[in-house]
C-alpha cells in the first residue's frame, strides 16, 4: 500500500510527519513508565515535591543523553535489516516506521493506563523484531538468516539478566543497611506529607539524581535512532549523512574495495546485494568527494544530490551489514574478522549519528512524559508492590543499584530496562526486609513482561506485512 506511492508524494510526507509525532509521543510514554521510576522514591517519601523532582530528573536525563553517546540507539536500530532501514531506491521506509511506532505507543499507553510498570525497551524491541521477521518472510528468506538473531540475543540477554541482578543486589544492599544501621527513619514508611530527616532526604535526592542520569545514558537513547530514521526519510538531503564524518565519507571507496573480498568469501544469502553496493561505492570516488566537500562547507545538498545521499546511505548499510556478519562468523580467520570489524566501525560513522537537537528533543519528551504521567507508576512502586509501603532505605537501595546497572549498560551500548531494574530492585528490598510482596501485583507485572515481546512482535509484524504488501 504505502510502498506504491512515490517517495516524495504528499501521502508519504504526511505519513512521515505522523511517524515523527508518534516517536515523540512514544518517548513521552517512556517518561510515563521508565523515567517515573527515577522520581518514585523522592516523591513518595516527600523528599521533593513532584514538580521540582520531575524538573530535576529531566535535567539529569538531558545531561545523560548528551554524555551517553548513541551506542544504545544504534544497537536497537541494527536489529532491522539494511534494506528496511534504507530501501534501494532511497524511498523512506514508511511501513516500517508506522508499524514500530504505532505498536510500541499503543502498548505503552495500555499498560500505563493500568498502572503496570511496563518496559518501553521491551515494547520497541518487540516491534523491531516483528518488522525484521515480517521483512524476511516477505522476501522469502528464512527467519534464521533473515533476522539478526545474534544482535537480538545480545539485546535480550541484557534485558533478562539486569532485573535478576537488580533484585539480588538491591536486596543484599538493604539487608546490609539493616545490619549496619539497625533501626530508624530509614526503615520506616514515610509519614503523610512529612519529609524525612535532612541526611536521609539528601541520600534519596542523590539516588534519584544517579538514576535519572543513568536513565538518560541508556533509555534516553532508545528513540534517538528511530527519530533519525524518520527525519532522514523527511529530509534525506540534510540528514542522510553525518557532517562530522567527512574523512570517513571521502574514504568509503577505499573501505568498500577492502570489503569486497570479505563479502565474496564469507558473505551470507544477501551477499550479492552487498557486492553491488560495495562496487557502487568503489566506483563513486568523485561523487563521494563532492558529497564530503558539501558537508565540510556546510552547503545544503542540491535537489539532484538528495537521492544520491539516501542511496549512498543505503549502500553503506548493505556493506556494513555484511561486515558485521563476517566479523561474527566463527569460520572467518581472526585477521579477516579484525579487518571486517575495523571496516564496519569506519563505514558506520557517516550513517550512524544524531544531531544535538535530536538529543535535546528526546530528553524534553522524556521529561514532559514524566511530569504528566508519573503518578500511577509512583503509587504502584510505593504502595502496591510490597505488603507494606516502601521505606526510604528500600527506595535508596533500589535506586543506587539501578543507577550503577543502567549507567554501566548505557556506556557499553547494551539496552536495559529502567523499569525492570528498579521494580525488581524494590521487590528485592521488600523480600530482604521481611515484608514480602503482593503476589497479585507481582503476577500482573511479570505477566506483562512475558507477553510484551510476543504481542508487540505479532502486532508490528502483521501491520508491516499489511502496509508493505496489502494485496498478498
Amino acid at each position: 500500500m504505502l510502498t506504491q506511492f512515490v517517495p516524495s508524494s504528499g501521502i508519504v510526507i504526511a505519513m512521515l510527519i505522523a511517524c515523527f509525532v508518534m516517536v515523540l509521543a512514544f518517548e513521552a510514554t517512556n517518561g510515563f513508565h521508565d523515567a517515573s521510576n527515577a522520581v518514585a522514591t523522592v516523591i513518595y517519601t516527600h523528599s521533593l515535591k513532584p514538580v521540582p523532582a520531575v524538573i530535576w530528573s529531566g535535567i539529569l536525563n538531558f545531561v545523560g543523553v548528551l554524555v551517553g553517546g548513541i551506542a544504545v540507539a544504534y544497537a536497537m536500530v541494527e536489529i532491522l535489516p539494511p534494506d528496511v532501514l534504507t530501501p534501494p531506491n532511497g524511498a523512506p521506509a514508511v511501513p516500517m516506521l508506522v508499524s514500530i511506532f504505532a505498536v510500541a505507543l499503543f502498548w505503552n499507553i495500555l499498560t500505563w493506563a493500568f498502572g503496570i510498570p511496563n518496559s518501553s525497551s521491551h515494547c520497541i524491541i518487540g516491534a523491531l523484531i516483528g518488522v525484521a521477521a515480517a521483512d524476511a518472510l516477505l522476501k522469502s528468506r528464512s527467519l534464521a538468516s533473515g533476522v539478526d538473531w545474534r544482535q537480538i540475543k545480545t539485546v535480550l540477554e541484557g534485558l533478562a539478566i539486569s532485573p535478576v541482578l537488580g533484585f539480588v543486589l538491591a536486596g543484599g544492599l538493604y539487608h546490609l543497611l539493616r545490619k549496619v544501621v539497625g533501626t530508624g527513619r530509614m526503615f520506616e514508611p514515610p509519614e503523610d506529607g512529612q519529609p524525612p530527616v535532612w541526611w536521609l532526604r539528601a541520600l534519596l535526592i542523590l539516588t534519584c539524581t544517579s538514576v535519572s542520569f543513568s536513565h538518560g545514558t541508556n533509555d534516553g537513547q532508545k528513540s534517538i535512532g528511530l527519530i533519525m530514521l524518520t527525519i532522514i526519510g523527511l529530509l534525506p538531503g540534510t540528514y542522510a549523512l553525518n557532517p562530522a564524518a567527512v574523512d570517513q565519507l571521502a574514504n568509503l571507496d577505499r573501505y568498500a574495495t577492502a570489503a569486497i573480498p570479505l563479502i565474496r568469501r564469507y558473505g551470507d544469502d544477501v551477499a550479492p546485494q552487498a557486492l553491488k553496493a560495495a562496487t557502487a561505492l568503489r566506483n563513486a570516488k568523485s561523487e563521494l568527494d563532492a558529497q564530503a566537500h558539501q558537508l565540510l562547507m556546510k552547503n545544503a545538498a542540491p535537489r539532484s544530490a538528495t537521492a544520491t545521499r539516501a542511496q549512498l546511505r543505503g549502500y553503506v548499510y548493505d556493506v556494513v551489514s555484511q561486515m558485521k556478519h563476517v566479523g561474527e562468523n566463527e569460520k572467518t580467520p581472526p585477521a579477516d574478522r579484525k579487518l571486517a570489524g575495523d571496516l564496519r566501525k569506519q563505514m558506520s560513522l557517516p550513517v550512524e549519528y544524531a544531531p544535538l537537537w535530536v538529543r535535546v528533543l528526546s530528553a524534553l519528551c522524556l521529561g514532559a512524559g514524566t511530569m504528566i504521567g508519573y503518578q500511577r507508576v509512583v503509587r504502584t512502586l510505593g504502595e502496591r508492590l510490597g505488603k507494606r509501603h516502601m521505606t526510604p532505605g528500600q527506595g535508596a537501595s533500589a535506586e543506587l543499584v539501578g543507577s550503577l546497572l543502567i549507567g554501566s549498560a548505557g556506556f557499553t551500548g547494551l539496552p536495559v530496562s529502567t523499569t525492570h531494574i528498579v521494580t525488581s530492585g524494590i521487590a528485592g528490598t521488600m523480600v530482604a526486609g521481611g515484608q514480602g510482596v503482593q503476589k497479585a501485583m507481582l503476577v500482573r507485572i511479570a505477566s506483562t513482561w512475558l507477553v510484551t515481546l510476543p504481542v508487540t512482535m505479532l502486532l508490528s509484524g502483521s501491520l508491516f506485512y499489511l502496509l508493505d504488501h496489502p494485496g498478498r
